[in-house]
């Protein structure tokens, strides 16, 4: 039996959240909806408990019931998103 750690949750910063919603451009990326047609959240593609980071490459927006139904699961429409 594997014995791997889930990566630690942190409150990810205010200037984090708003240039994660802004890169994405206010909307779920999942399902398009807007901050103004629904509450927005952050999301991580890789999640911390398969040991995703907390790095803003893994951070995505999605709105509060996508990423309800997304869970802790990986989805393979998102992929990290890299600087160059």
């Amino acid at each position: 039996m594997s014995l791997t750690r889930k990566t630690s949750r942190i409150l990810i910063p205010p200037k984090v959240r708003k240039l994660v919603f802004e890169r994405d451009g206010n909307c779920c990326k999942s399902c398009g909806k807007t901050d103004q047609e629904t509450n927005l959240t952050i999301d991580h593609i890789i999640p911390l408990a398969l040991r995703g980071s907390n790095d803003i490459s893994n951070l995505q927006t999605l709105c509060f019931d996508c990423n309800r139904r997304k869970k802790d699961r990986i989805d393979p429409r998102f992929k990290r998103r890299f600087s160059k």
